[in-house]
């Protein structure tokens, strides 16, 4: 998941031919992961891969514990329209089928950005979405520098399910508070093996 490990260059003219691009539309997506904090700059030395700093573990996780619990209560709340909604109802079952133990270490990061993400979506504000996704990208690398010591990742993924069936029955109350609480617990975990 972390193809550029923290402070490895970033090579730009590689990125150009990957992504089959011009050097401006690279140029511009550095800056803005320059400005999200994924990627920093310096004069004549480059871009690199920020570091992943424990630090900011307890930043990051005050302004998700504010705001997570918001995009649930709103999206239980329909904020975001019925088919949305119904998206999480499906979502939350194909969480509870998930089989945690054979999927692999970066299918499990992305289902937890999927599950994210469709959460911040169907909370129905953009600004509050944008946010959240760049708050859940910091602590998604934090996220993956831990995980292979994380034990109990399956509770993890199972209160992904409560959540999303929450949302799916519009109780926003429930879904604020199981919000809450997972932030709450990833710190916990993580603070826990390191």
């Amino acid at each position: 998941m972390l193809e550029i490990p923290p402070m490895a260059p970033v090579d730009e003219l590689a990125l150009v031919e990957a992504l089959e691009v011009g050097r401006t539309p690279v140029r511009e997506a550095l800056k803005r992961l320059e400005v999200d904090r994924l990627v920093v700059s310096y004069p004549r030395r480059g871009t690199f891969a920020t570091a992943v700093d424990i630090t900011d573990l307890a930043y990051v996780s005050e302004i998700r514990v504010a705001l997570e619990p918001l995009a649930a209560r709103r999206a239980a709340e329909g904020a975001g329209g019925a088919s949305l909604r119904e998206g999480l109802a499906e979502l939350a079952e194909a969480t509870a089928g998930l089989d945690v133990a054979a999927l692999s270490r970066d299918e499990l990061m992305r289902w937890d950005m999927r599950v994210h993400r469709s959460i911040y979506r169907a909370a129905g504000n953009p600004h509050l979405e944008d946010t959240l996704v760049r708050y859940d990208n910091l602590a998604t690398r934090i996220f993956c520098l831990f995980l292979d010591r994380m034990p109990g990742f399956d509770r993890h993924v199972g209160e992904h399910v409560g959540l999303l069936r929450a949302i799916a029955d519009g109780d926003g109350e429930l879904a604020a508070t199981l919000a809450h609480e997972h932030v709450v617990g990833f710190e916990k975990a993580i603070r826990a093996v390191t």
